[in-house]
């Protein structure tokens, strides 16, 4: 009875402990996750007046209903969902080549390493100045080499502009894949691929039956990441089109500032962002239970 009750004491104070220690992470979350997520969904029951100074307006979830089924905000989804598949499988492949073209065993390949991991310390303020530059009708070197030049910007043109965006955040997140994509390499054994080779294997055999099996967790992971990243994209739409042309490339983010900071709507805006968030988990979940099936853990 006495070795019962010490370790129901012990147990306690382990309790008592273990909440100590994670009670400062768990303010931390609350102040800046729980809390401002909750004042978004109430901020999203009250419409925000025309004029400021005036008393906000409850309006229940007849908001949530108005916004979420109206033409604007199906478009900007759209518009996200586009550049999501445009951004992600886009970004996987080509880190997934670098990757594998930097894992050849050739002197001198540490300068290409380094190169090809340089975009993950660039911003992406930086990456869409270079790239308005490059683009520009007058002066872009891109613009050069494609012909256009005397002709409007690919950013001005309402069927390439979401491409051209695009395109920055792959070159963008690039580093990021390939870094990603090398440590999964170098984690797939030797001889795994030695033995594939002596059984006859080619290149494309021993890449689809061993590398990208034993790749996959690292794929998954990438997937998820880039999936996110994509979602919470910005800087770029604001610095190279502004949400346009025509709102080509409005997606939600952009959309929730044009609403707290062109509309003076942040009823509007919360709504966005719960939406958003709700996205965010959604392609989460299907990703984890799509694409972890496929997934081998085994090394």
């Amino acid at each position: 009875m006495t070795n019962r009750r010490t370790v129901q004491s012990r147990r306690r104070r382990e309790t008592v402990l273990a909440y100590l220690l994670v009670s400062p992470s768990l303010v931390v979350f609350s102040a800046f996750v729980v809390y401002p997520f909750a004042r978004n969904i109430w901020l999203g029951l009250y419409r925000t007046p025309p004029f400021p100074g005036l008393p906000r307006r409850y309006a229940a979830y007849e908001q949530y209903q108005q916004i979420l089924t109206s033409p604007e905000f199906v478009a900007s989804l759209r518009t996200t969902l586009l550049f999501l598949v445009m951004t992600v499988p886009t970004g996987l492949f080509l880190g997934l080549l670098l990757a594998v073209a930097a894992h050849q065993k050739l002197r001198g390949m540490a300068v290409y390493r380094t190169i090809f991991s340089s975009t993950v310390a660039t911003s992406i303020a930086v990456a869409s100045v270079i790239f308005f530059t490059l683009l520009n009708p007058q002066v872009g070197l891109l613009t050069f080499w494609l012909g256009l030049e005397g002709r409007p910007s690919l950013l001005a043109d309402p069927k390439w502009a979401l491409v051209a965006v695009a395109a920055v955040t792959v070159w963008q997140n690039l580093g990021l894949s390939f870094i990603l994509m090398s440590a999964g390499l170098q984690a797939v054994p030797d001889e795994l691929l030695e033995a594939a080779e002596i059984d006859g294997a080619g290149a494309w055999s021993r890449m689809r039956n061993v590398t990208l099996p034993m790749l996959s967790p690292t794929l998954f992971f990438a997937a998820v990441v880039g999936g996110i990243l994509s979602l919470q994209a910005f800087g770029q739409i604001d610095i190279l089109t502004g949400g346009g042309p025509l709102k080509k490339t409005n997606v939600l983010v952009y959309a929730m500032y044009d609403a707290v900071f062109r509309q003076n709507n942040e009823g509007k805006a919360a709504v966005l962002s719960v939406a958003l968030f709700a996205l965010t988990l959604i392609l989460t979940l299907v990703q984890i239970r799509l694409i972890e099936r496929r997934v081998s853990y085994e090394r």
